[in-house]
């Protein structure tokens, strides 16, 4: 009897008891970002180990070897399989909550100083090389689910975007996050 009561609480929330939907939601974004993060290394292992060096010219070949190699593991990639249908709501949801109140005014003043760009992007190309990395406002980023260190939020225009920072590549994105 006492071993039922202890396991039924454990089946229940194992079996999609109740659970916070939101949490939920960021729980399978991380899961899809981490799978990248994976793909990520797998072809970062397949180039020659890295050399310390000053030649933008080396730093460049190697950026575009891994996005090649990154690409060939991925060929398939398309918008929306990591920004999901219900982690762009909740990116939205998220992004008003910041853009509301003190902090929404520092995130507005900061977008503004900055470049404001918008470009053509497509899934698993890369970040426009004529374009400046907008930075993303530190506010904006407090409410966002914090990423590995191999990609990282950008804002381009409206879009929210995810960047394989090593690679140069989009990851995936958002659009209209950014209001």
């Amino acid at each position: 009897m006492v071993v039922h009561v202890v396991l039924l609480p454990l089946v229940l929330v194992a079996s999609g008891g109740p659970v916070n939907r939101d949490s939920k939601i960021i729980a399978d974004f991380e899961r899809r970002v981490s799978d990248y993060v994976q793909l990520h290394n797998r072809a970062r292992s397949s180039l020659p180990p890295e050399k310390p060096t000053e030649s933008p010219d080396v730093v460049v070949s190697r950026e575009h070897d891994l996005a090649g190699k990154i690409r060939a593991l991925r060929p398939n990639a398309r918008h929306g399989v990591i920004f999901d249908q219900p982690s762009r709501a909740e990116f939205r949801r998220l992004v008003k909550i910041s853009s509301e109140g003190a902090n929404g005014a520092r995130i507005r003043t900061s977008l503004a100083h900055s470049e404001p760009v918008d470009a053509p992007i497509r899934v698993n190309g890369s970040y426009p090389s004529n374009m400046a990395l907008q930075s993303t406002p530190s506010t904006l980023l407090q409410n966002l689910p914090p990423l590995p260190k191999e990609v990282e939020y950008r804002v381009l225009g409206k879009k929210l975007i995810l960047r394989d920072i090593e690679a140069n590549l989009i990851v995936d994105y958002t659009d209209d996050v950014i209001r």
